[in-house]
């Protein structure tokens, strides 16, 4: 099972959720399924200190749709950068902000310290403490919502 997941963040933080989630690509994200979520984990890559295309993509096609619909819903989020993963931590955070969207855990960002063009270009090896930092991250979330703490 591990392998199919591919050493995913977001694939544990699903798993840690225990059934209890969704896990919507940002590409297949429409209104009607955000509208009917109680809770959000924003998982995506950091490129060029800003979030990724499809991730702002997203936000730009559900920004008004969703606008004043959401408010007070937890949030939170999960990086993968090569080294910083602020930039686009600050941008989401930012976008949430206007939906008034509450965070619930600490930002977390998983520096791959991929600097090089070799190392960019490379496959990813995520650690097993981070993988189960992401896998706690989805249950507590989940746990969170479902005891009605959040």
């Amino acid at each position: 099972m591990r392998k199919a997941r591919a050493q995913s963040s977001t694939g544990y933080a699903h798993e840690g959720a225990g059934g209890r989630a969704e896990l919507i690509g940002a590409a297949e994200a429409v209104p009607e399924r955000l509208l009917s979520a109680h809770g959000y984990l924003f998982v995506c890559p950091e490129n060029l200190a800003s979030m990724s295309g499809a991730m702002k993509e997203m936000f730009d096609r559900m920004y008004y749709p969703l606008l004043g619909r959401i408010e007070g819903r937890p949030y939170a989020t999960v990086i993968a950068a090569g080294s910083d993963g602020r930039g686009a931590q600050a941008q989401i955070d930012r976008i949430v902000a206007g939906w008034r969207l509450r965070r619930v855990a600490e930002p977390l960002i998983v520096n791959l310290n991929a600097q090089t063009p070799e190392a960019i270009l490379a496959p990813k090896h995520v650690s097993e403490e981070t993988l189960e930092r992401c896998r706690q991250l989805g249950a507590g979330l989940a746990e969170g919502l479902a005891q009605g703490i959040f």
